[in-house]
């Protein structure tokens, strides 16, 4: 498909769309009244999907977030170069393997954490809404995660991408600190290289 259309321009599917929809009602349920600042990656499927969550145009305040897109695999990729380039990858490692005329994981996680930096400094503002949503690609919410949490390499490196359109919500607690409200899967436990871990 990467070889005859980019990455950013992928539409959903049908299924897609109502993976999408059903999410949308989990938020509609969570979010409620409330107003929520929602910051999008500019791609052609997260903001289908932002349009199948079906929120209140009046509830949500929009912003198309760069940072927040899919990880660059290189342009124009062929299926058998990417076959061979994701073993590399996994032979390498998930955070620091950089895909030709593409990113690493830690590129991603250098612009996500320079977002995250942002968005801290958005909350000061008195008109900040009191929720945020990221709809974003698997890579970028576990990267997210990491930089909030404080994970390491290796617990980043452990753990499955989620599914289409799964999400996961930093709750606060009584303490005043963030959980997440269900941890993602584990492909394999992580491999500290040191105290770390």
């Amino acid at each position: 498909m990467y070889e005859r259309e980019p990455d950013h321009a992928l539409a959903l599917t049908e299924r897609g769309w109502r993976q999408a929809e059903e999410t949308g009602k989990t938020l509609r349920e969570v979010f409620g009244r409330e107003q929520i600042s929602v910051y999008v990656s500019p791609y052609r499927r997260t903001h289908e999907t932002l349009r199948a969550f079906h929120l209140d145009q009046e509830l949500i305040r929009v912003r198309e977030e760069p940072r927040l897109r899919e990880q660059d695999w290189g342009n124009w990729q062929d299926r058998d170069d990417v076959r061979l380039q994701k073993a590399y990858r996994d032979a390498y490692g998930h955070f620091f393997y950089r895909f030709a005329q593409g990113e690493s994981g830690a590129d991603v996680y250098d612009r996500v954490g320079n977002f995250l930096e942002s968005l801290f400094r958005s909350f000061e503002a008195p008109d900040h809404p009191p929720n945020v949503l990221l709809v974003t690609h698997g890579l970028a919410m576990r990267l997210f995660c990491m930089r909030w949490f404080h994970w390491t390499v290796a617990e980043f490196e452990s753990l499955s991408n989620p599914g289409n359109a799964e999400m996961r919500m930093l709750v606060l607690g009584d303490d005043g600190k963030y959980t997440l409200d269900r941890p993602f899967d584990r492909w394999r436990d992580p491999e500290s290289y040191g105290i770390t871990g």
